[in-house]
């Protein structure tokens, strides 16, 4: 089942790969990106998560085997029948996936193009899609049968026989293996609690790295000291069936200890990918504080196609019966002789602070802002999502052309008068980007006679985005034409721009939703696998357990402990792994996503309390099958 809802979702990433009716869409390009990118991870997580799956089953069945070799099956025959065998449940679950994917796929296509913020696609499958579905789940099941031979191991009779019919000695754990992973886990989480936004990123890595082994070693060794710790209690482990249920955790801790990070860190994954995503989906509410003119154009110094350009912009806004209003401002750009600027810029573009307060009016903006003084100057934000960056860094200082002209930051602009990409990207990802400094009417005026000039014009409508989408469409590549290309001029269209915007936001939120649908189901599988690799040394212990007196209710109380264990033990781990990238992920942010992640965690802890309950009827009736 596991095997085919992935066949299923990766048929349906193809069919909109291969849907003929976005590839004329704006946004088809970043689209088709993310898409590549979600059949890529997912077919390379099937081969890992398949692999397992058939070594659990081929664990499970060992006795199995013995019988058979026992009674005259040479070792070419099984595996030859294990192939067959693993080649026919992978064949069913091709087929079943793509069936289930053919009769769903109407319902994933609207959901997608809902997310993706178009209109509802016709209903179309691709032969492509088909067929890449087919020949990448053929080469997965092929590949994966052909290890069989490695995954059976050792074929001698006794081995077979013996396999799960007894269990090592008394679990052991190391104190200072347990007070590292204690340490490393404080660590990562402090780390993660006191992050900013200037150094989240630098965190990233070294935190990710303490946490996954920090993890390694909770499961491995320090929950087997907490399970000491219970055992000394002897009040409470002696009473009633704590002994049993206590003395068991500790082997099924030490036995699942890989299983269970494993499921924490792709549980963790999924929570952080699709929490993060439908968070940032958000950052398209905040698009028209970064693009206050629908249609922004600079001609540089000495252009000579500006004219020609702007008088298509007019005639096609006419064309559209939008009015429209322009402003036109001019920029210096100012030739930067030295800076304590990390990556010391060649030029600078400069804003007076009248003509940044008209900007800002004509976009429907209000600001208490003071000028600047004579020798001082505004960080220009680029965008609304480098504001904690800029705020965070070291001021600048900047000495401007052959005259020696110096000017100190004093602050960071309020609102963003101009779309980024038209004029020099400054800064680095560490202390933000910005597009310039605002500086005096007065020290505008004394610099103005050194440098050139380009020529900034505004286009403005009352119209909404989706009014600009695709204007000047050959001037620009997806809504804009960067200062840094070369050309005579930058450009940004709003309406474009946002298209792409909401368009990549909301496929990457799709792709994280179906691979982290398909993750999450794989981790349940694992902990599915496991059990029933456990299943025939739990009915002998069970019936023996029966015939010393405990009582059928009790030992479905056990088992339940047992089972809750290992379903939300790790689980739990991923939640407050997650909960604390979420609290790093924040001082990144200027919006908020508290709503977004809760919503998550609480959706996937809902999904994982509905399996448990489920696995937990299925196991208890296989179980009871072999002492009562």
């Amino acid at each position: 089942m596991s095997s085919t809802f992935s066949v299923m979702v990766f048929f349906v990433c193809a069919v909109f790969l291969f849907h003929p009716e976005l590839r004329d869409r704006v946004a088809w390009q970043p689209a088709l990106l993310v898409l590549g990118q979600a059949e890529a991870i997912m077919f390379v997580f099937c081969f890992l998560f398949v692999l397992y799956s058939v070594g659990s089953f081929l664990r499970s069945r060992k006795r199995e085997f013995g019988v058979l070799l026992l009674h005259g099956m040479t070792v070419k025959q099984l595996r030859k029948m294990v192939f067959t065998e693993n080649m026919l449940v992978g064949l069913g679950a091709l087929g079943a996936g793509i069936l289930g994917g053919l009769l769903t796929a109407k319902l994933f296509l609207m959901a997608g193009a809902n997310l993706l913020g178009i209109e509802e696609l016709s209903f179309h499958i691709s032969p492509r899609s088909v067929l890449l579905t087919l020949a990448a789940f053929l080469l997965l099941f092929l590949s994966i049968s052909s290890f069989t031979t490695m995954l059976l191991g050792s074929t001698r009779l006794i081995d077979l026989f013996q396999s799960g019919a007894n269990r090592e000695g008394q679990p052991r754990f190391s104190k200072g293996l347990s007070l590292l992973a204690a340490t490393l886990l404080i660590a990562s989480y402090t780390l993660a609690v006191t992050a900013s936004a200037s150094t989240v990123k630098l965190r990233v890595v070294p935190v990710t790295l303490m946490t996954m082994l920090g993890t390694y070693l909770f499961f491995s060794q320090a929950g087997l000291a907490v399970i000491h710790l219970l055992k000394r209690n002897l009040a409470r482990y002696w009473h009633r069936t704590n002994l049993i249920l206590i003395s068991n955790l500790s082997y099924r801790l030490k036995e699942n200890a890989w299983m269970f990070f494993l499921v924490a860190m792709i549980s963790t994954i999924t929570f952080c990918a699709v929490g993060v995503f439908a968070s940032v989906n958000r950052l398209s509410a905040e698009f028209d504080r970064d693009h206050p003119a629908e249609i922004g154009y600079v001609a540089k110094p000495g252009s000579n196609v500006s004219a020609g350009h702007l008088r298509q912009i007019r005639e096609e806004l006419a064309a559209r019966g939008l009015a429209f209003h322009e402003e036109e401002t001019d920029l210096l750009l100012a030739e930067v002789a030295s800076t304590t600027l990390a990556g010391a810029p060649d030029q600078l573009a400069l804003l007076s602070f009248s003509d940044y307060t008209k900007l800002v009016a004509a976009a429907g903006m209000t600001t208490r802002e003071e000028p600047p003084d004579a020798d001082g100057a505004l960080v220009l934000m680029s965008s609304q999502r480098e504001k904690l960056l800029l705020q965070e860094r070291k001021p600048a200082s900047y000495t401007l052309g052959a005259g020696g002209i110096r000017l100190d930051e004093e602050g960071v602009t309020q609102h963003v008068p101009l779309s980024d990409y038209l004029t020099p990207e400054l800064g680095d990802f560490r202390g933000g980007n910005f597009s310039g400094l605002v500086v005096s009417d007065a020290t505008w005026e004394k610099l103005a006679p050194n440098f050139g000039r380009a020529v900034y014009t505004a286009f403005y409508t009352d119209a909404g985005l989706e009014a600009t989408v695709d204007i000047a469409k050959n001037l620009t590549e997806n809504g804009k034409m960067k200062y840094e290309t070369g050309l005579d001029y930058a450009m940004a269209v709003s309406g474009t721009l946002f298209e792409v915007q909401r368009t990549t936001y909301g496929a990457l939120l799709f792709f994280a939703l179906l691979v982290g649908t398909v993750f999450f189901m794989s981790a349940g599988s694992f902990l599915y696998f496991r059990l029933y690799s456990d299943l025939d040394y739990d009915r002998r212990q069970y019936a023996a357990l029966t015939k010393l007196g405990v009582t059928r209710r009790e030992m479905e109380r056990i088992v339940t402990a047992q089972l809750g264990l290992m379903f939300f033990l790790p689980v739990g781990v991923a939640l407050v792994h997650s909960i604390f990238a979420f609290i790093a992920l924040q001082s990144y942010l200027f919006i908020p996503i508290a709503w977004e992640a809760c919503l998550i965690l609480f959706s996937f802890c809902f999904v994982q309390g509905m399996y448990f309950y489920f696995i937990r009827a299925r196991y208890l009736r296989n179980l009871q099958k072999g002492y009562l």
